[in-house]
C-alpha cells in the first residue's frame, strides 16, 4: 500500500526539524485515508519538497499537494485553488492557481474544511484529467530529486 511507502518521503524530511516533518506526514496520512485509489508524487526539488495526489499519474491532474520550503510550516496545497468555493476563507495565496492552507500545528488544523476543499478539488481534478482508467492505484512514486537544494540546516545526523 503506498500510505507505507514512505522510506524516501522520511529520507527527505530529515532535512526539517522534527516538528515539521511530523505535521507533514500527518497530513499525509489525512489524504491518504480519504483517496486510498489516487496516486502520489514525490518531487525534492530545489526549493521545496512537495509531494501531491492525482486520480491518474500525471502531475497536471494532480488536485492536493503539501509543500515545505522552511522550518516555519508546511503548505497543504491545492493546484487550481482559486476556483474552489472556500466558503470558510481558508485558503491563501494570490497567484493565478495555487492556495493553500498555512499549517504551523496540527492541532489548529481545520479537518472539517479541509475535507470540503479537497473533495472540490478531487472533482474538478477528475472533470479534466486525462487516462484515470488506466492508471494505476495508490502508488507512491519519486519524479524528481534535485542535486541543488536550498533547505534549512539538517536537525538530525544521518
Amino acid at each position: 500500500m503506498a500510505k507505507d511507502d514512505d522510506n524516501d518521503l522520511k529520507l527527505f524530511l530529515r532535512a526539517f526539524d522534527d516538528r515539521i516533518a511530523e505535521i507533514a506526514l500527518w497530513l499525509r496520512d489525512f489524504v491518504w485515508d480519504l483517496y486510498p485509489e489516487c496516486n502520489e508524487l514525490i518531487y525534492d526539488g530545489p526549493a521545496a519538497l512537495a509531494f501531491g495526489w492525482t486520480p491518474s499519474e500525471r502531475t497536471s491532474d494532480v488536485f492536493s499537494t503539501i509543500a515545505i520550503y522552511n522550518n516555519e510550516c508546511v503548505q497543504f496545497g491545492f493546484y487550481k485553488g482559486s476556483l474552489l468555493a472556500d466558503p470558510e476563507k481558508l485558503l491563501e495565496g494570490k497567484g493565478k492557481q495555487y492556495r493553500f492552507i498555512r499549517v504551523t500545528e496540527i492541532a489548529g488544523f481545520p479537518i472539517e474544511g479541509a475535507k470540503e476543499l479537497l473533495h472540490e478539488a478531487y472533482i474538478n481534478s477528475l472533470s479534466t484529467a486525462k487516462g484515470v482508467e488506466r492508471a494505476a492505484r495508490g502508488t507512491t512514486t519519486v519524479r524528481f530529486i534535485s542535486q541543488k537544494k536550498r533547505r534549512p540546516k539538517p536537525n538530525k545526523t544521518p
